[in-house]
Formats: structure tokens, sequence, C-alpha cells
């Protein structure tokens, strides 16, 4: 089983990805965590993407295609892998393809703009708990509060409206296209399956809706 999930900021994608995994025993792949991983264990690409990083530059798609070649080889990719919002951008999926790395299904989880911002605007943290509240689906019981010490709660820089938006925008002109290029690449490949999943609704129903269009 393996799975590329695609979506917008804030559609699900990483409490959907841990779903899908435990449901078919294969590991969560993201590029966050390897560049992290790479980096503290001092890994020759760990180290070049630290110099490219501490110079306040993006990792290249060369940089991030070797270090996917590397995660793949590991035993526990034997029977599979799921690609977290891997991969953004056309030359990192074409990179891909020319690697040789197959994929069975593309899943893109659909939540429009407007719920994504309802969803991640309203979002507050507990900073020394890290406790997670919703204005709307989780409130706290008192206003601004943590319910268990009464502290104040916060919005983090990267859940104010304007990020989120901005983040949008981002996704609509750098990833989306991705989608396209899946798609249009399972319509030649009868090996490739593309399957689009509504994200609205509760987070069971939503991964049932998944693991029937993998089923």
């Amino acid at each position: 089983m393996r799975v590329i999930l695609l979506g917008g900021p804030g559609a699900g994608k990483g409490t959907q990805g841990d779903y899908i995994c435990a449901a078919f025993g294969i590991p969560k792949i993201s590029t966050g965590d390897m560049l992290r991983s790479a980096v503290d264990a001092g890994t020759p690409l760990g180290l070049e993407a630290k110099m490219v990083m501490d110079a306040g530059n993006l990792v290249s798609d060369d940089i991030i295609l070797d270090l996917v070649a590397e995660r793949l080889r590991q035993p526990d990719c034997a029977a599979g892998f799921l690609f977290d919002g891997f991969p953004r951008t056309i030359p990192q999926a074409e990179g891909l393809a020319t690697a040789g790395v197959h994929v069975d299904y593309i899943v893109e989880i659909v939540v429009n703009d407007e719920e994504i911002v309802r969803r991640m605007s309203g979002r507050r943290i507990h900073p020394a708990s890290g406790r997670s509240y919703h204005l709307e689906f989780n409130p706290p019981r008192i206003s601004g509060k943590d319910d268990e010490t009464g502290e104040d709660l916060i919005q983090r820089d990267d859940d104010a409206e304007s990020t989120v938006r901005e983040r949008l925008r981002v996704f609509h002109a750098q990833t989306k296209p991705v989608v396209g290029y899946y798609e249009s690449a399972a319509t030649a490949a009868e090996e490739l399956s593309f399957k689009r999943v509504d994200g609205i609704g509760n987070v069971e129903v939503i991964r049932d809706r998944i693991l029937a269009a993998l089923n």
C-alpha cells in the first residue's frame, strides 16, 4: 500500500494519515520529519540541508528527493508507505517518477478555503501544557482561559487568519497543480488510482470514507 495524501493546510492530512498508516501497517513519511531527523543525526544530506537552512534558504527539490530515496530504503517501507503532503511541487512529483518510485493511490482530502480558515483561525493553545481548544468546536469553559489552570490561552502566529490565507495562497499556487498532475497520471495509468474524498465532517466519518476508497 503506497499512498500520497494531498490536501490544503488544515485539511486533516495528519490525523487521517495516522489512521491510514494504522490500518495498513505502513510508515508515514513527512519531509519535515525527515529533514529534522537527518539534521539531528548529522548525515551527509542532513549537514547539507542544515547549511542551506542556516543560510535562510529553502531546501532544494534535489535534496528532498535524495532524503526520500534514503528513507524508502529502510526496512519498514517494504510493505508500503504514506507520503504526508509530499510532493509539494510539480518538479518533486516528476523527480519521484524519474526515480522509479511506484505509488498505488493518490488521495486528495477536499476542504474549501473558508472552512480551513474557520478551523485554523479558531484554534487557541495553552502554551505551558500544549492543550488545544477551538472557539467553535472545543471552546474553553471560560473564554480565553485554560480549563485546568485558568491561565491565558494564545493564538499561534501560524493560526492567525492572515497567515492561514497566505498559506492557502501558496498551496493553490504551488501544490494544487500537483493534484492535477496526478489526476492526469491516474487517467493514463491503470496501476495508479486517484481518489478525491470530502474532508468535511466528523474525523471518524472522513476516515471511513478514505479507507473505503483505499479498499
